[in-house]
């Protein structure tokens, strides 16, 4: 189990799950080669509303049974009520996976706004406070917002969220994404203040093309400070010297962060090896 071993440093991937049957053969080489850089633990992502739970399942199966790392799988429950939940968390047990990183999820396009509103599980606390009465053997993650959840209102208000979540039964959480340090460790300071005592995992996602940044912020929330886009700009129209510069960009923020002593980074590395490959050789 995970939270066996997370009070110390950690170092870990997340990857998300094939769309289609006949990419599995493509995803599982991904895997492997995540794999061989040794991380702690892989993160396997949940399609919105519960969509493709058995790619999740099948891919977390596979780095546990077959790569012998331990596998986080997504569990969202902003489109399922309490059964479906219980349903899809059987089918994770019979394979092994105990790990779970439990969100409420984007509302899925399908929801109209009467189901919405009576939806089983309003916040992520609910569906953690729901699986530690359930089931008891799990191990729970939960997510976390160095700039706030966009719908909060403030970040003390996000911060008391965050420790309903620890209450109700996390063991430990990954940060959404994030470019500049200085916020996590704000972050980091004002949840350790606020009662927070579980390990805060520092999410890191590289950013290799100007295009990307454009959609992970959109998608993110995320903050861009003036040295990232400064390296935009200088190298933004050069792919290759951008993609250099986006792998040292996240080297470096990994590097001051564990000299700063965070519990452990978390690298959304997008099925992409190549790139997470380049990112541990430099952190060499």
């Amino acid at each position: 189990m995970i939270a066996d071993f997370i009070n110390e440093f950690t170092f870990s991937f997340e990857v998300f799950p094939p769309k289609k049957d006949d990419e599995f053969e493509d995803a599982f080489r991904i895997m492997k080669e995540l794999a061989d850089l040794k991380p702690d633990f892989i993160s396997v992502t949940y399609g919105a509303g519960g969509s493709r739970t058995r790619n999740t399942i099948e891919i977390a199966s596979y780095i546990q049974n077959e790569l012998k790392l331990p596998a986080l799988a997504h569990l969202t429950c902003v489109g399922s009520k309490k059964q479906d939940i219980l349903d899809n968390v059987q089918k994770m047990k019979d394979a092994g996976i105990v790990d779970i990183m439990a969100l409420r999820g984007d509302r899925p396009a399908w929801m109209d706004d009467q189901q919405f509103n009576d939806r089983d599980f309003i916040y992520a606390q609910d569906l953690v406070r729901f699986l530690k009465k359930e089931t008891p053997d799990l191990q729970l993650c939960g997510g976390c917002y160095p700039e706030k959840h966009f719908e909060a209102p403030n970040m003390e208000e996000d911060i008391a969220h965050l420790l309903e979540k620890q209450e109700a039964g996390c063991d430990y959480f990954i940060s959404q994404l994030f470019f500049d340090n200085d916020l996590f460790y704000r972050f980091e300071d004002a949840a350790k203040m606020a009662g927070i005592h579980k390990p805060l995992i520092a999410g890191i996602m590289p950013i290799t093309s100007a295009k990307q940044l454009g959609t992970t912020v959109s998608l993110s929330g995320s903050s861009v400070p003036k040295s990232l886009a400064d390296l935009i700009a200088t190298y933004g129209d050069t792919p290759e010297d951008m993609r250099k510069a986006g792998i040292e960009y996240a080297a470096d923020q990994i590097r001051k962060l564990k000299e700063h002593g965070v519990d452990g980074i978390h690298i959304y590395s997008m099925n992409k090896p190549k790139v997470t490959r380049e990112i541990c050789e430099a952190l060499k």
